[in-house]
This record gives structure tokens, sequence and C-alpha cells, in this order.
């Protein structure tokens, strides 16, 4: 646990799909009230769909401030998964209605945010409610995403198995070559092109 002076306001800020072939990378920072503690926040990939689904209400209804943002496939493929990553994050915090005096991220980076000042904590997720906050809204949220894709490319099952290279997707892929939403520079579909 993240030793904070009492009283500042504190982001949390955490990404959702930096491992999938498919999609954008999203992220999301929040302020949380804490007068209003939040029950069951984790890291978002323990958490079942359902409790997810009844964090983000409660998340969005309760907290000082939140974001979501994101950086596009074509960012990922220009700038590589890591530094949209960061982008992502720095949007989702540069978004906030309410500016954070600390910023809490998730990993062992920090994206670029000169005028805050700035911690990474490894597994984050886990010990920090806000980064855990941020981990469900933004996975949720690109989740979302997936089934929207999942629409538009019925052929590829993106809402079973989210973008993620499993052996289902990789299968789809080879049989259907590459989608518009799929990231080129990650090795399975670049192997394709």
């Amino acid at each position: 646990m993240f030793d904070l002076p009492m009283g500042k306001r504190v982001a949390g800020v955490d990404e959702a799909g930096r491992g999938p072939l498919a999609g954008s990378v999203v992220a999301a920072a929040v302020i949380l009230d804490s007068s209003q503690p939040i029950a069951g926040l984790t890291d978002s990939k323990k958490l079942t769909a359902a409790k997810r689904a009844r964090l983000e209400i409660e998340i969005k209804h309760t907290a000082v401030a939140w974001a979501i943002a994101e950086a596009s496939i074509e960012e990922i493929d220009d700038i590589n998964i890591l530094n949209a990553s960061m982008l992502a994050m720095r949007r989702a915090v540069l978004a906030l209605k309410i500016c954070p005096e600390i910023v809490l991220v998730d990993g062992n980076r920090k994206p670029d945010l000169p005028d805050f000042e700035v911690h990474a904590i490894i597994k984050g997720d886990l010990t920090e409610s806000c980064i855990s906050a941020a981990s469900v809204l933004a996975k949720e949220y690109r989740d979302r995403q997936m089934l929207e894709l999942d629409f538009l490319y019925p052929q590829y099952q993106f809402a079973k198995h989210k973008g993620y290279p499993t052996q289902l997707h990789r299968d789809l892929l080879t049989q259907h070559g590459v989608s518009p939403a799929h990231r080129r520079s990650f090795k399975p579909v670049k192997d394709l092109l």
C-alpha cells in the first residue's frame, strides 16, 4: 500500500488491452471519494464479468472524477504498444474534470505527466483502490469495444477472446486474414501480411 499524505486528491491509472492482437489500448483514471469506499475492488482480471459490471456503475456514481481514453490501432503500430499505453494513460489523466495532486500508475513505468507527482506501483491494481477502480473502468470499456468489433467482423469471434492471441483467434486470423481491427505490428498479424 502506497503511503499517501492525508487529504490529497489521488488519481489511480490503469490500462486494458496491451496483449491483444486487435483493437485500441484503453486507459482509465479515477479519483475516488474517500468518504464512500467501494467494497470488492481489485485487479479487474480477478473479477467476474457480473462483479465488474456492478463495480463499474458504483465507481462512476461515487467517484470524485473519472475519465477514459485510448490510443488507436494506428498509434499502437506507429509508436509501439508500450508507448501507446503510456499515451492512453496520459490522455486519461488529462481528461479528468478535477486535477489530481498525485497520480498512481499500475506497473513499473510512468506516463509523461511532468506537471504531476506520479508514482508507478507494480501490481498496484491489487493494493490501491483507485488503481483497481481504473482497472475496472478500462476493462469494461475495452470489452464493450470488442463486442462492437465482434458485430463488425463476426468471423473473428472477438466477443469470445477479446482480441487476445488465443488458439481460436490465431486460427481464425489464419483462416480469414487480417482485418482493419488488427494491430499490424504484432507478430502473428505481421506474419500474415
